[in-house]
């Protein structure tokens, strides 16, 4: 996949941004068990049977024992629509938890301390996350506190816990781009380009499930200590 640079006012945390992409990027490549996906202009990656389908039925029972309904970033006036999952921090202190941080941890090769804690996520028949992006807006309000904790978000690692019936595909419209839930694959992506903004073609959506329900975990990454 060639590689893509962005001009332009430079943003926070953008020279970590690139270092760490640029590592991030090389030890991927050197993984026989991560396949580059075709995104356009943005770096996606994909690692089948990451999870045993035993973890995931393990998970997916943590996932209820927590799930609220999910909240947004953005102020209330927002469309309630927009976001109707449900969602819950899994507990870090549990011995599976730590376990799947640890591989995740270790096949991107970032510092764990700069990982946030695992986020799970149910959805439900007709339940969606409309357009959306993980990196944050530096102009928003809440960005004076996540630059105190731990900074921009810098890598995305999404492991998905079940086949769905029918919908619930992970969609990255501007990179031209979809994906299938599959039971224990893993999805990652890169937040920033290569220079290390913000990268606007990683906006994805997690589209409407259709039949059955759709269990995901996601783990985000920080460019320093996270909390």
């Amino acid at each position: 996949m060639a590689l893509f640079k962005r001009s332009g006012k430079t943003s926070p945390d953008q020279k970590a941004l690139a270092r760490l992409g640029e590592a991030v990027r090389a030890r991927l490549a050197e993984n026989p068990h991560v396949h580059t996906l075709p995104g356009k202009n943005a770096e996606i990656f994909a690692v089948g049977k990451f999870l045993e389908p035993g973890e995931c039925f393990r998970l997916r029972a943590m996932i209820d024992s927590v799930a609220k309904p999910s909240t947004l970033y953005a102020s209330s006036k927002v469309d309630p629509t927009y976001r109707t999952s449900y969602s819950g921090n899994l507990d870090r202190t549990d011995s599976m938890v730590i376990s799947v941080e640890r591989r995740i941890d270790d096949l991107l090769g970032i510092e764990p301390a700069w990982g946030e804690a695992i986020q799970g996520q149910r959805y439900t028949q007709g339940q969606e996350y409309r357009q959306h992006h993980d990196w944050f807006h530096d102009r928003q309000a809440y960005w004076k506190v996540e630059k105190k904790r731990g900074g921009q978000r810098s890598w995305t690692a999404m492991i998905y816990l079940n086949n769905v019936d029918e919908g619930g595909e992970t969609d990255f419209p501007l990179a031209g781009f979809e994906v299938t839930p599959e039971e224990g694959a893993l999805l990652i992506w890169n937040n920033a380009d290569v220079d290390g903004s913000p990268n606007p073609n990683t906006i994805h959506t997690a589209k409407p499930v259709v039949q059955g329900t759709k269990y995901v975990m996601t783990k985000w990454y920080r460019t320093r200590k996270w909390g």
